[in-house]
């Protein structure tokens, strides 16, 4: 019986410090998808740093679930150190990123608004958390190749585009909205 007691205190330690790293590694991660999401709702943050942002955050997530594959579940401690100065390391890279003078510009067309819209229901993705780091690193991939292609062009046309120009650019709008749809739900 004595036996029996201590295999269940020992399965339920281990049970809450599985749960305790997870709250500790988990609670950080929602915290700077936080941040992020509140940068590209606000402008302070691109397309382009978005993207470098999630896909450093999905190399950690990856590292994260690998390492707890191999270890039952749970990380050791020099794995749980690992991934805390991974997390700083990224905490700052936010910080640089949201205070720098890059910063996405105010919609003052009809592509820049639906732009913005776009990014908009990103940034509610990432809040809700309905999009992973890697699902939202590929769309914000997918919105700067299409903002490029309209600087391109507008600075090939004396700063407008033509109507085929702008044709085109809905279009790519338009698969990039169902992407994110998709991507959401």
């Amino acid at each position: 019986m004595r036996l029996i007691g201590t295999m269940i205190v020992a399965a339920a330690v281990t049970v809450m410090g599985a749960a305790a790293q997870s709250t500790l590694v988990g609670q950080r991660r929602e915290n700077q998808q936080d941040r992020v999401a509140q940068g590209m709702k606000s402008g302070q943050l691109t397309a382009g740093e978005t993207k470098n942002l999630e896909t450093k955050e999905a190399a950690i997530n990856q590292e994260v679930r690998t390492d707890r594959t191999l270890n039952g579940g749970k990380l050791t401690s020099q794995e749980r150190q690992t991934v805390n100065q991974q997390q700083n390391q990224m905490s700052k890279q936010i910080y640089a990123d949201k205070h720098n003078a890059v910063t996405q510009p105010t919609p003052k067309t009809e592509v820049g608004a639906r732009r913005e819209n776009q990014q908009d229901r990103i940034a509610n993705g990432v809040a809700s958390g309905r999009l992973s780091a890697g699902q939202t690193a590929r769309l914000e991939n997918g919105e700067t190749a299409i903002n490029k292609e309209v600087k391109a062009d507008r600075a090939a046309n004396g700063g407008k585009l033509t109507a085929a120009q702008k044709q085109q650019v809905n279009q790519q709008q338009n698969r990039m909205s169902g992407k994110i749809y998709h991507a959401k739900h």
